[in-house]
């Protein structure tokens, strides 16, 4: 049986403030499990922990929806990051 590499957090910093420590994605989901949206928590260890293309999904998400995107920087990271 193959094991699904869940180790991927989505990491948000706002390019203009340099000191303030980054945000990270909670994935919300409908009850059957469809990708519903995305909040950005400062609080690591409630972000969600998710797999490479669920995380490109979340950046994708964000660009789309968030008007004021180009303001952030947003990337993945690993969970022990």
């Amino acid at each position: 049986m193959e094991t699904i590499d869940q180790r991927y957090l989505v990491q948000q910093n706002k390019r203009s403030d340099e000191g303030k420590p980054p945000v990270f994605a909670k994935v919300m989901r409908s009850k059957e499990g469809r990708f519903e949206g995305v909040s950005f928590i400062r609080n690591k260890e409630k972000a969600t922990v998710m797999t490479v293309a669920d995380a490109q999904q979340v950046i994708d998400w964000a660009a789309s929806k968030k008007g004021n995107a180009h303001e952030y920087e947003t990337r993945i990271i690993c969970v022990g990051q």
